[in-house]
């Protein structure tokens, strides 16, 4: 079991297993903005002025975030991409792979064929060996793909591992069969609902409209739809969470694209990008800090601009466990 200890109503509850210590980054050997995604991906923008120096700029982006994670006390595994195939999209690993408590891998299907060269085993095993973790199970939804039905790993899944509740916006991106099926296999609740960017047009990933920490929940309300709007606002509360509910306008900043982690002390680690960061109220911060110890905010403007997601996307947790020692 991944659940949290029970918690009281204090203000900042000691973070449990519900909020990763340890995170996988995928350093970009190539990055650009990739057709293939553009069509479910309203907040990919393209920008050829910048496309001879955007691979370039993503790695001091990421080496950014990575380093200040890692200073913040979060364990940091960060692994190369491969030089062939190209793969402009790698530095987003949390869409081909969770990791989890019991030892179970999950591999996910996707959409967009370029992005399913992403998935490779030998970077498991490096995850798995260098960082001395034990895999006792891989649960592979990719068959899904020849259905033309998909699950794009914690892009598509915001999961509350403390209450194993996984919530999920349905979009082109996003399908109940093989939300369900991981669900049965890992022991969730499935919380469906929908949420429509500005364009009227299905949200592409669940965590850009929510995300869901054992401390902190912060919810793009405005974008879901008013008919599960109250519904998933109430799932979110809880004794001890801090909800914090944002407009439109900072969801297209990223301001629900965070990640709750913990660090290897114990303490609470907010990881945003900087866009994400500015566009949060003063308010909010208030209440954000009350219950979250560090944050940890970088500008990553390229990654943002031309791949359509921000710092959430670029960490798959690892809740694995370690292997014995002798």
């Amino acid at each position: 079991m991944c659940s949290a200890p029970g918690r009281s109503s204090v203000s900042k509850p000691v973070t449990g297993d519900g909020a990763a210590r340890a995170v996988l980054m995928v350093r970009p050997a190539h990055f650009g903005w990739n057709p293939e995604t553009q069509a479910s991906n309203a907040y990919q923008r393209n920008d050829p002025s910048v496309a001879s120096t955007a691979a370039a700029r993503a790695r001091e982006e990421f080496d950014a975030l990575a380093a200040a994670l890692s200073d913040a006390g979060v364990a940091v595994h960060a692994l190369d991409d491969r030089p062939e195939p190209v793969c402009p999209d790698a530095v987003f690993p949390n869409n081909w792979v969770s990791f989890h408590c019991d030892g179970t891998v999950v591999l996910y299907p996707m959409l967009a064929p370029s992005r399913r060269r992403e998935r490779r085993l030998d970077l498991l095993l490096q995850l798995e060996q260098g960082g001395g973790y034990e895999v006792r199970r891989l649960v592979d939804l990719t068959y899904f793909e020849t259905r033309a039905e998909f699950l794009e790993g914690t892009g598509s899944l915001v999961l509350d591992h403390d209450l194993k509740l996984a919530y999920a916006c349905l979009s082109p991106r996003t399908h109940e069969a093989p939300l369900r099926e991981f669900c049965d296999e890992l022991g969730y609740e499935p919380v469906v609902f929908g949420a429509n960017d500005p364009a009227g047009r299905p949200v592409y990933h669940t965590n850009v409209v929510l995300s869901v920490g054992p401390s902190l929940a912060v919810v793009a309300a405005a974008d879901l739809l008013a008919s599960d709007r109250g519904r998933i606002v109430d799932r979110l509360a809880r004794p001890g969470r801090v909800v914090v509910a944002i407009d439109r306008d900072r969801a297209a900043a990223f301001a629900a694209n965070v990640l709750e982690l913990g660090s290897e002390s114990g303490s609470t680690v907010l990881a945003l990008s900087a866009s994400a960061a500015q566009a949060v109220s003063d308010a909010d911060w208030r209440r954000i800090r009350a219950v979250i110890d560090r944050v940890v905010s970088v500008p990553i403007p390229t990654i943002e601009a031309l791949g359509g997601g921000s710092v959430r996307c670029m960490l798959a947790e690892v809740f694995l466990p370690r292997r014995p020692t002798r």
